[in-house]
């Protein structure tokens, strides 16, 4: 899986939507703010490379346990 940064903003959005996830869930998830999550959906910020491999982990992960289609 790999993240391209134009449509990092919609694939959080996606990824919340299909897990019932709040901002604050996903954050939870990933070890980081909400408005950190906040944040990188509006496109103010653009997450880390640390921040991006977490979430990648994170979908793959969820991919594998059949709660996430990408």
């Amino acid at each position: 899986m790999h993240l391209h940064q134009k449509d990092l903003p919609a694939l959080f959005k996606e990824v919340r939507r299909q897990l019932s996830l709040s901002q604050e869930g996903l954050a939870r998830e990933l070890g980081v703010s909400f408005a950190t999550v906040n944040r990188w959906e509006n496109a103010q910020v653009k997450p880390s490379q640390l921040a991006k491999a977490q979430f990648e982990a994170f979908c793959s992960k969820m991919i594998k346990q059949g709660k996430l289609k990408l």
